[in-house]
């Protein structure tokens, strides 16, 4: 596996995925793209991502499987990048004094408030991942965002710290990839899973959510993920059930 992340910095870019997919042939293993000022950054669920020119970082990292990059990974089991990266994320903030949860599939959380969304973008061959592009958008120096935003925040209005952003993106890069080293074995992969669920946002509590297809509120508990990432919920009268995701809403 290539170990090295190399980092290319745009002044400014439509969107950090768009321009990685544009270039997914022509980029190595752990290529990093990313831009002080993104004008049409895409979330989960055919979002947009807000970001305030120069405050945040906005970046996306290309992986490639195969041909002495990651090994091959079943288009299936897709999930384990976004586990990995998650986890990459919430060692980094650790590191900065931040604690934080993964609230599946994958956006961070400080307490109750969303600090960085992740959208995973993936190139197929057959059955297997070519490649995948992990677009992510933390919230770093931005202190005042649009009324729209359900509950945002960002490492400066936690700390009170300004940062420089082009000096806080090789270490972030340097957790995802220590964590994307962990796919390279099933061991190494259990290991992270098992974090990956310890991690998650409101696991083994009574919380309401709303089941999408019925618009039904009920509460259950969060008790895991399955190897495909469908989220596990056990209802109050003792029912396990999963969801895809967009199949439930948090209610925050």
């Amino acid at each position: 596996m290539r170990n090295k992340v190399h980092i290319i910095w745009y002044n400014e870019l439509d969107s950090t995925n768009n321009e990685a997919l544009r270039r997914v042939s022509s980029l190595a293993n752990l290529s990093v793209l990313a831009t002080f000022n993104q004008t049409a950054g895409r979330g989960q669920r055919g979002n947009t991502w807000h970001a305030a020119p120069g405050e945040n970082l906005t970046f996306s990292m290309v992986l490639k499987f195969g041909h002495g990059a990651l090994p091959p990974l079943r288009a299936n089991r897709q999930f384990r990048i976004s586990q990995a990266a998650s986890l990459g994320l919430i060692d980094f903030l650790a590191e900065e004094g931040i604690s934080c949860t993964v609230k599946w599939p994958n956006d961070i959380y400080a307490g109750r408030k969303k600090i960085c969304g992740m959208l995973v973008e993936n190139v197929l061959a057959g059955e297997y991942l070519n490649a995948s592009v992990v677009g992510i958008g933390l919230n770093v120096n931005q202190r005042e965002f649009s009324p729209s935003l359900v509950n945002p925040t960002s490492m400066a209005c936690l700390t009170r710290l300004h940062y420089d952003i082009k000096e806080l993106l090789p270490r972030l890069c340097e957790r995802l990839r220590v964590r994307f080293e962990a796919l390279q074995n099933e061991d190494t992969y259990l290991l992270l899973a098992r974090e990956y669920t310890d991690s998650l946002f409101q696991l083994g509590s009574v919380q309401d959510y709303v089941d999408c297809a019925s618009g039904a509120l009920f509460s259950g508990t969060i008790v895991g993920v399955t190897e495909t990432g469908r989220l596990l919920l056990q209802t109050q009268e003792g029912l396990l059930r999963d969801y895809a995701f967009k199949e439930v809403n948090y209610i925050i």
